[in-house]
Formats: structure tokens, C-alpha cells, sequence
């Protein structure tokens, strides 16, 4: 194993930007793949073996997907793992049991980590959560995230900011129940969970303007996992995630019609 590992960012826009400043900044080498998308008639196995090549070039460890979800994730994830590289790619999961279940085939079989970029489980509050809680048995889990910018990537805020959410509770509490998860595009900007017993607040956490340094604790966590290190962050962490997911925006949908 190398001393310093490298990354090769794949996308072009103000995400994948940051995402290579934040690297760049935290002492990592990078490359960047700004052409993703398929060519005008290339087929999957042709567009992955592209993407494959693309990256194998690139000399890296890990491929971050700065990329929106959508069914070329899977692909660009397998092209990444057949190129030999660790895969980072950016929430929600949104692939499908069967998609997940062989790209996790193909990273057991590669010896090769597939971890989502869920980096506020790190907060400082929410490892204390972790740590303390035990599992949050017995608690209701809440929270807001909703933000004053339009919705520029056309995913529903449920899945998109709700994602967060509950990751962080599927990471710190992961035994309390969903009670009220509540998202929105153009809307004051609030991040917020909390915890309730009985019907009164136990605990919460208000991040709305935090500025720890989350993202270089998911790449720190992420590198010593590629080490060898327990990394919590994997398939099957998003998997589950995706399904409390599923619930809340199915009931959602339920409370709407009624």
C-alpha cells in the first residue's frame, strides 16, 4: 500500500470542484474525468469499458463520483472496480437490491472498498450520539434539512436532503424510530435531528452552520479503511438507508393522499 493515496475526481461541475480543492488542500494528488456520459449510441458495455480505461489512465487509488444519481452510477462504479480502484460515490444510493448486491460482488471479488458520501455521520454531536446512545433503543429520531437554493438537480428533497438525515441516524441511532423527517427546497436554511422520549426532546443537533471539517473526516476514515480499517460507510450502510428511505417517502405519499 502506498504512503499517499490518490484520487481521480469524475464530473465537472461545482461539486467535483470542491471536492478537488477539499482534496487538494488536505494533501491528496488528483486527477479529473470531466467527460462522463455515455456517447450518443454507445451501449453499457461499451460506455463501461470506456470509463474503465478512463480511469485505470488516471493512476489513482479511489474514484469519486462527484456525479448525480441516476443509472450510469452503477456502471461508473463497476468501471471504476474493473479499473482496480476503491469507489466513492455521492448520496442518495438509489440503485436497486440487484445492482447493489452485484456491485458488491464485484468489490469483494476486487478486494476493493464502495463507500456513499454520507459525511454528516461525522459531526462531532453525532459520534457522541454513537458512542453513547446504544443504538438509541427506545428513542424517536427527527430532523430538517431544508435549504433556501432552488432544487438544480432535480431530485425530490426526501431523497436528497432526507438522505442525510437519515444516514446519520441509521449511523448513530440506528434502533430509533423514525418519528418526523422534513425537507424543502427554497426554504430557510435548517439542518437540524433531534431525539425524543415520552413526547419530549432528549437531545439535539442543530448543524445549520457548522463548519467542521466533515469532508476531510470521511476522506481521513475512508483512506485508513482502504488501510485495512473499519469504514461504516458501505453498501451495505447505504442499502439500509435507501430502505428507511423508502419507508418515509412511501408514507409521506400515504399522509399526502389522505
Amino acid at each position: 500500500m502506498p504512503e499517499e493515496l490518490s484520487y481521480v475526481i469524475l464530473g465537472r461541475g461545482r461539486w467535483a470542484k470542491r471536492i478537488d480543492g477539499i482534496l487538494a488542500g488536505h494533501r491528496r494528488r488528483t486527477a479529473c474525468i470531466a467527460a462522463t456520459r455515455p456517447d450518443i449510441g454507445e451501449d453499457d458495455v461499451s460506455y463501461s469499458e470506456r470509463m474503465t480505461s478512463a480511469m485505470a489512465a488516471a493512476g489513482a487509488h479511489i474514484a469519486w463520483l462527484c456525479l448525480p444519481p441516476g443509472p450510469h452510477i452503477p456502471l461508473i462504479a463497476g468501471a471504476a472496480l474493473a479499473a482496480g480502484l476503491h469507489v466513492i460515490v455521492e448520496k442518495p444510493w438509489l440503485a436497486s437490491a440487484a445492482e447493489t448486491a452485484r456491485l458488491q460482488e464485484l468489490a469483494r471479488d476486487a478486494g476493493r472498498m464502495v463507500a456513499v458520501h454520507y459525511e454528516y455521520c461525522f459531526l462531532s454531536e453525532i459520534e457522541i450520539w454513537r458512542q453513547q446512545l446504544q443504538g438509541g433503543a427506545g428513542l424517536r429520531f427527527g430532523g430538517q434539512f431544508t435549504v433556501d437554493r432552488s432544487d438544480h438537480l432535480n431530485i425530490p428533497a426526501t431523497e436528497n436532503l432526507g438522505s442525510h438525515l437519515l444516514a446519520i441516524r441509521e449511523h448513530a441511532v440506528p434502533q430509533a424510530d423514525v418519528n418526523e423527517i422534513h425537507c424543502g427546497y427554497e426554504l430557510p436554511d435548517e439542518r437540524r435531528v433531534w431525539l425524543e422520549r415520552d413526547g419530549r426532546e432528549t437531545a439535539a443537533v442543530d448543524f445549520t452552520r457548522s463548519t467542521e471539517p466533515v469532508i476531510q473526516r470521511f476522506i481521513d476514515r475512508f483512506d485508513a479503511g482502504v488501510r485495512g480499517a473499519d469504514f461504516p460507510l458501505d453498501l451495505n450502510f447505504a442499502s439500509r438507508v435507501a430502505v428507511a428511505l423508502s419507508a418515509v417517502t412511501e408514507a409521506q405519499k400515504k399522509k399526502e393522499q389522505s
